[in-house]
C-alpha cells in the first residue's frame, strides 16, 4: 500500500468513526422530538413541591429543543432520599428524566445521614426558582425582642423531632451565637407549630422560611402578631431590614465555614436536577430551558396566581458551586456539623 492509499484508508476510518459518533449522538432537538420527559417530584401530591413541579412541567416542554411531552411522577419517601437514590441508581441517563428534589437530601451525605448512599457532586444541577431565608420567629407575647434576649432567656421552639431541621438549626444557632433556644419535639408540621405558638404552648419556631410565613400567615409580621428575631441563609432579606442576619454576626473562620455548609440547603432553594452521566449538550439545553421557563411571563403569572415563590432564580452552575463548596468543607468542620446534626454537643 503506497502513501496515498494509506492516507485514504486513514481518512476513511476517521470519517466512518465521525459518522458513527454523529449517528449515535443526535442533535438535541432531534433527540427530544417525539419523546416524553419524566418529571420526578420528590414529594407527595398536593404539597408545595408538587404544585411547583406541576407548574414548571406545564411550561418547560415548549422551551426544550424538540418540544417533548413532560409528565409528572411523584416519588415521596424518606424525607426525599428515595427520589435522590432513584436518580443516582436507576433513572435513565439519556436526558429524559429531570427532577425537583427537596433541598435537604443533596446535603444529607455531608451531614452524616447513613441512608444517603449517593454522590451529589456527580448530579447535573439545573437551577432553582428561589433560595430560602429562614427566620427565628417568636409570638408577640413572648418577652424576647433581641438577640441578647435569646442569650439570656430559655426560649422554647417547636420541632418535629430530635433529628429534624428545626432541632438542628436550634442547636446550630445556640452553638455559634450562645443563645438558649430549646427545641420542643412533637409538632408534625408548620401549621401545628404555628397553632402551638398561638396557644402559648411554645414561644416560637427556630427555622421557618420567610416565604412560608408570607404565604400561610401573611398578617403575622405586618400586624406584629409575631416577631422575627434573627434571619439566616444565603442572603439577607430586604423585607426584614431591622432583623439581624446571622452570617454577619460571626467572625471565627471555622464558624463561618460551619454556617456555609449548614446553610447550603437554603442556598439550593427548590433545586431541579438531572441524573449523573447525562450528555453535556442535553444538560446545557435543559438548564437553558429551565432558565427560560422561570423567566416566561406565562409561568410567572401562573406562579403568582397560585402563590408560588419565584423571587431569586439561580442557574445550574450556581447550584453546582454551592454543592462543590459544601463538599469541600474541611473535615474538622464536617465533624462538628455532623455532631450538631446528630444532637451531640461539641
Amino acid at each position: 500500500m503506497n502513501r496515498i492509499q494509506r492516507w485514504l484508508s486513514v481518512a476513511a476510518t476517521v470519517l466512518a468513526v465521525g459518522s458513527s459518533t454523529a449517528a449515535g449522538a443526535a442533535p438535541v432537538d432531534e433527540f427530544y422530538a417525539g419523546k416524553t420527559v419524566s418529571f420526578i417530584v420528590g414529594g407527595s401530591a398536593g404539597g408545595g413541591y408538587d404544585m411547583l413541579g406541576r407548574a414548571i412541567s406545564r411550561h418547560i416542554g415548549q422551551h426544550i429543543p424538540g418540544n417533548p411531552a413532560v409528565v409528572v411522577q411523584n416519588m415521596p419517601g424518606a424525607g426525599g432520599l428515595v427520589s435522590m437514590d432513584y436518580l443516582f441508581r436507576t433513572a435513565a441517563r439519556d436526558g429524559t428524566v429531570i427532577a425537583l428534589v427537596e433541598n435537604g437530601p443533596p446535603l444529607a451525605p455531608l451531614f452524616g445521614v447513613k441512608e444517603a448512599r449517593y454522590d451529589p457532586t456527580r448530579f447535573n444541577w439545573l437551577g432553582t426558582p428561589s433560595v430560602e431565608t429562614a427566620v427565628v420567629l417568636v409570638w408577640h407575647t413572648v418577652p424576647v425582642n433581641t438577640l441578647e434576649d435569646l442569650k439570656t432567656r430559655v426560649t422554647t421552639m417547636g420541632a418535629s423531632g430530635t433529628n429534624s431541621t428545626q432541632a438542628f438549626y436550634t442547636r446550630l444557632v445556640d452553638a455559634v451565637l450562645g443563645t438558649k433556644m430549646k427545641a420542643i419535639n412533637g409538632y408534625k408540621g408548620l401549621n401545628d407549630t404555628f397553632l402551638a405558638m398561638e396557644r402559648g404552648e411554645i414561644d416560637g419556631t427556630p427555622s421557618v422560611f420567610y416565604s412560608a410565613i408570607s404565604s400561610t400567615r401573611p398578617n403575622w409580621l405586618p400586624d406584629h402578631l409575631a416577631k422575627a428575631i434573627l434571619q439566616y441563609g444565603p442572603r439577607r432579606l430586604k423585607e426584614l431590614p431591622g432583623t439581624p442576619f446571622v452570617p454577619d454576626l460571626i467572625t471565627a473562620p471555622d464558624d463561618k465555614l460551619l454556617l456555609q455548609a449548614a446553610f447550603a440547603p437554603l442556598a439550593l432553594g427548590r433545586p431541579l436536577v438531572m441524573p449523573p452521566g447525562v450528555p453535556a449538550d442535553r444538560v446545557a439545553a435543559m438548564r437553558k430551558a429551565l432558565a427560560d421557563t422561570l423567566a416566561d411571563p406565562a409561568f410567572v403569572a401562573e406562579a403568582q396566581k397560585i402563590g408560588l415563590v419565584v423571587n431569586a432564580p439561580q442557574t445550574g452552575e450556581q447550584l453546582q458551586n454551592v454543592i462543590d463548596q459544601a463538599y469541600a468543607t474541611p473535615s474538622r468542620v464536617v465533624d462538628r456539623l455532623r455532631a450538631l446534626n446528630a444532637g451531640v454537643d461539641r
